[in-house]
């Protein structure tokens, strides 16, 4: 052994002082044994949580049909914004997915360009299919939005 680390008291094997003391029975015979933490109540708080757990997803359905039954009309909107954000993002991506197919976009765009010469044609050349179309535009809106308005 080093004779340094015995003059500082130190020593590079624990001492029986060291070692925490569990006495067996009637004080009779002492044993050296390291310190635990006590099973039963690691086990209690164990079981205390899976109580707590359980109680909590028995009442599980009861608080999500509460939540929904509470917040019926903010989750609807928030459920149409969500479908209206999805519905124009694949959209996007279809036309996208179209317009890199090679003379899909040109040719949409000469139907573009045709109809819009019928409809100037049919309706904006003169003024009796002007007349024409202002009816049409007025009963649309008397069939969408009721009669009267």
């Amino acid at each position: 052994m080093n004779p340094e680390i015995e003059e500082s008291g130190y020593s590079e094997y624990p001492s029986d002082t060291d070692m925490p003391k569990i006495l067996e029975g009637k004080g009779e015979t002492e044993r050296l044994l390291p310190a635990t933490v006590s099973v039963s109540t690691s086990s209690n708080q164990w079981q205390e949580y899976g109580e707590r757990i359980a109680a909590f997803l028995q009442d599980l359905p009861r608080y999500v049909t509460q939540f929904f039954s509470n917040y019926k009309g903010p989750l609807g909107t928030v459920g149409l914004i969500l479908a209206v954000v999805i519905t124009v993002k694949v959209t996007l991506a279809l036309l996208d997915a179209l317009d890199d197919i090679p003379l899909i976009a040109p040719t949409l765009e000469l139907i573009g360009l045709a109809y819009t010469t019928w409809f100037v044609y049919r309706y904006l050349l003169s003024a009796a299919s002007r007349q024409e179309l202002s009816q049409d535009f007025q009963n649309l809106k008397e069939q969408v939005f009721g009669t009267g308005s």
